[in-house]
């Protein structure tokens, strides 16, 4: 089975602050599935490292106030592309982030709150019946 997963979860150097967030469980996952890595946000346009971002609502501004909706739609058009290219019917994704966050977001305060919602890229992939889960959920991917 081939699933789109954040690049992060790989160690990949892309999250805001420059660093990654490989998950436990990734590289045997790896061994029985086809792993389509990436970042909405880097695909998006934006840097790494660069400032942390949060939904506003239909918006995404970073902690400088900055307006990045534009480079998150653009990101999240992408990890659909790339869905749809390699016949991912499962996105495993960041949780929280503002792309790729399922089920829960920080709620743009940057006080570290969190809300029910979705990240910009994980809506969209949800919306086109992809079924996204975040890293702790691991485990209700299916064995195929």
């Amino acid at each position: 089975m081939k699933i789109l997963i954040s690049a992060c979860l790989l160690g990949v150097a892309c999250r805001y602050d420059g660093k990654s967030k490989q998950a436990a469980g990734i590289r045997e996952l790896a061994e029985r599935h086809q792993l389509i890595p990436f970042c909405p946000e880097c695909y998006g346009g934006l840097p790494t490292p660069r400032p942390a971002s949060e939904r506003q609502g239909e918006r995404v501004v970073n902690c400088l106030g900055e307006e990045v909706t534009q480079q998150y739609h653009r990101g999240a058009q992408e990890a659909l592309r790339l869905a749809r290219f390699f016949d991912c019917r499962y996105a495993l994704l960041k949780e929280r982030s503002p792309a790729c966050g399922s089920g829960q977001i920080y709620d743009g305060s940057f006080t570290g709150t969190l809300i029910p919602g979705d990240g910009v890229a994980a809506q969209l992939l949800r919306e086109h019946g992809i079924t996204v889960l975040g890293e702790s959920q691991l485990h209700l991917l299916p064995e195929e």
